[in-house]
């Protein structure tokens, strides 16, 4: 799992917040909870179903469900990847489309992490 994070790090860049999921994906995202320091958000999609092009920063995952997507880094390059209910992942700040390839709804939660304030 650990190549699986260094290979997002490696496929990441700068996360743009004018690529916010909530504004080009809002049928699929919805905000939970926000405050200074960490903003929830609940995504679901069906089979087939594929977002736009989005930013996320360092964020945690937790399925709700088992899911499959594909994911497409603004290189181009493609990462399967398969979670089961429960599963709670560490991911590092990225760009991409997602697209549910598999046979059941995604349905997670993430924990975007902000950036401390500086005082």
């Amino acid at each position: 799992m650990r190549a699986w994070l260094v290979s997002l790090a490696v496929a990441a860049s700068s996360v743009a917040w004018s690529q916010d999921s909530l504004k080009t994906d809002p049928g699929k995202y919805t905000l939970e909870q926000e405050n200074e320091r960490v903003r929830v958000l609940r995504y679901h999609d069906q089979p087939g179903d594929k977002t736009s092009m989005h930013a996320h920063p360092d964020f945690v995952l937790y399925a709700l469900a088992p899911f499959k997507r594909r994911l497409t880094f603004p290189d181009g390059k493609t990462m399967v990847r398969e979670f089961k209910a429960g599963d709670v992942v560490l991911m590092s700040a990225q760009k991409h489309i997602g697209e549910n390839v598999g046979t059941t709804d995604t349905e997670v939660l993430l924990v975007e992490l902000k950036e401390p304030s500086k005082k």
